[in-house]
Parts: C-alpha cells; structure tokens; sequence
C-alpha cells in the first residue's frame, strides 16, 4: 500500500510516499480502506517534534511511528475473528491518537477504540472533519469548561479547525458566542452561529474592558496572564497548546485563585459515544463539516506547509484517489468558509 513515512523530524520535506506492507488485522481489531484524512497543525507539531515534549514521549531522535495521521474515515475491508461491533463494509470514522497511521491507505484499529459508523447522509470527508476540530472542541468545551446555557464564551483562532467546531458546539450548548479572527473571516465565523466577532488586526479583546466566562484559545496565541483580566470572577481559561507555561499556571491557579487556567489532553480521552453525540448533531443540522483544502496523498508536503502558514479555515482533507488537484480546486463541495 502507499503511505506517507516520517523517519526524521524536520520541515515539510522529511515526508515521502512510499510503498509498505498492508497491515493484517489482530482477532480484536478491523483493517480500514481510508477515504479520507485530516492534517492538522498538531500532525505538524509532531513532524517537526515542537515542542520538545514530544521527543519525550515519541522518539528523542526519530519518530517512534513512522506513519503520522490521527484523523480519518474510510470503508471496513477486514477484521478480526474476534470483532462483532463491525463488518466488512461498514462506512466508520474515528482517530488514532497513540499511534497514528492515517497518512496511508489502510489502518487497523481495535474495534473498542474511538471508531464509529458514518452519520447516514455524511461524505467521508465530513466524517473525517468532524473528528478533527469537533472532538477536540467537545472535550474543551463540555467536559473541560462545563459551558452551561447563558456562558459567555469568547473563542480566539474561530475560524482554524477547532475554533469553527467550538463556535458551532458553544452555540449548540446555549452560550453566547464571541469569536476572534482576521476582517477576512468575519463573515464566515458569523455563519458558524458566532453572535459577536472581533477583528484582531483591529482590536485586542484583553483591552477592550469586556469579560467572559470561558475564554478558548484555539490556536494557542495569548497566555492565560493576558487574558485573566478578560475572564470573570469564576472565569475558565482553555488552550490547546501543552507549553510548560499553562501546566504550571494549571498546577497553580488549581490552588490560588477563582479563575482556573486549564488545558486538557482530548485526543488521549475520546471514546465512541463523543463520535455517536457529533453524528447525531450533524444529522440534526446542528453542526456543519467545514472543509477548506484537498490535497491527495502525493501532496502532503503542499497540505502539511499549507496548515503551517496558519490560515487555514476549517479542515485541510487528504484524500486516496490518486488524482491530482489543480490549485483552482482545493474548494469543498459541500460547505464553503
């Protein structure tokens, strides 16, 4: 099968399709022929082993897995003789955060991991989107925040992949939605469901005097020093980057203080019920996937320096074709930021 292999830590480059060995399936796991993949900014914080943390837990000199990828959705080709949740056919959605394996045309997973069928009216690549920024933005927002109905939430980065699911959930969730971004993307975080937006180049939400009860940093550009006097007295503070920063303010304000600085690790705490929740809210056309880019596996040099130039909206989606993309169609069908 084709695959995407990551021997060295580096830029873009280090990434080279090759030919490797299908895996064969154990009793308790099922083989799936991927459609669809997702690379997100964190794929390229573990290409680029940054930060240094990561060499700690997956290869001081080398990946430990070679086949980077998390995200993805595809068609049950095989499975194990112990499996009975899934068969041969079956359209599923689902992640590999422990280890990896999406950049390459077939995956085996244990059939008890995050692996879910397909909303029935759902196209791989939206199943692949909403297991990207939607889990992420699940577990932040209701497990870690606990966002209630009348919250005040302001979302920084709305328009990146985690920041349009978070507005879409916050919104779902009762909250009253601000959401930071460029003049650019305005217009499009608005449709997301966002009842205020600021426009960062113009103004800096930590001056501007208002507060809130949530502030989610999607993209992991302001600390939570900058941003305690925006929080309210009760105030929660989320980021998505594990900087050594936030894990001491999280050991310490956990002790000292109201206003809690907090991040969480959400792709090591997803389970199929978070997949079936999502499912269901697409189904129920509570939440949109919200694709920007496709790229087929041949480009993921282009896919993974287009998601480092940080202006991405949405999903960039790797699909396994084979064809080639001409600029003029990295556009989705279905949902246009």
């Amino acid at each position: 099968m084709r695959a995407i292999v990551c021997t060295t830590y580096g830029s873009p480059d280090v990434l080279q399709l090759k030919e490797v060995d299908k895996p064969e399936p154990k009793d308790n796991e099922v083989r799936i022929k991927l459609h669809a993949a997702i690379v997100t900014p964190s794929d390229c914080a573990f290409r680029k082993a940054d930060p240094f943390i990561i060499r700690l837990m997956y290869g001081l000199h080398r990946p430990k897995y070679t086949i980077l990828g998390v995200e993805f959705a595809g068609e049950i080709d095989a499975v194990g003789k112990s499996v009975t949740a899934f068969q041969v056919g079956d359209r599923v959605s689902g992640i590999s955060p422990t280890t990896f394996g999406a950049y390459a045309e077939y995956v085996c997973l244990p059939e008890a991991g995050t692996l879910a069928k397909l909303p029935v009216h759902a196209s791989y690549e939206e199943a692949a989107g909403l297991c990207d920024g939607g889990l992420t933005a699940l577990i932040f927002l209701r497990d870690t925040a606990r966002l209630q109905r009348g919250h005040k939430i302001l979302i920084n980065g709305a328009s990146g992949s985690v920041g349009a699911y978070a507005v879409q959930l916050a919104k779902y969730f009762g909250a009253e939605v601000t959401g930071v971004c460029s003049s650019t993307n305005a217009s499009f975080v608005k449709s997301l469901g966002a009842d205020q937006v600021i426009d960062y180049t113009q103004e800096d939400f930590t001056k501007n005097g208002r507060t809130y009860d949530v502030i989610f940093d999607a993209v992991g550009k302001r600390s939570f020093t900058q941003c305690r006097g925006s929080l309210s007295a009760k105030g929660v503070y989320l980021t998505t980057v594990p900087s050594l920063g936030i894990m001491l303010q999280m050991l310490w304000t956990s002790k000292i203080g109201s206003k809690k600085a907090k991040f969480t690790t959400s792709g090591l705490q997803q389970k199929k019920e978070n997949l079936a929740f999502l499912a269901e809210l697409f189904e129920m056309g509570h939440m949109k996937a919200v694709i920007d880019r496709r790229y087929p596996l041949e480009q993921m040099v282009e896919a993974h320096s287009y998601v480092e130039t940080g202006r991405k909206k949405g999903n960039v989606i790797i699909t396994f074709g084979g064809q080639s993309l001409t600029p003029n169609s990295h556009t989705n069908a279905a949902y246009t930021p």
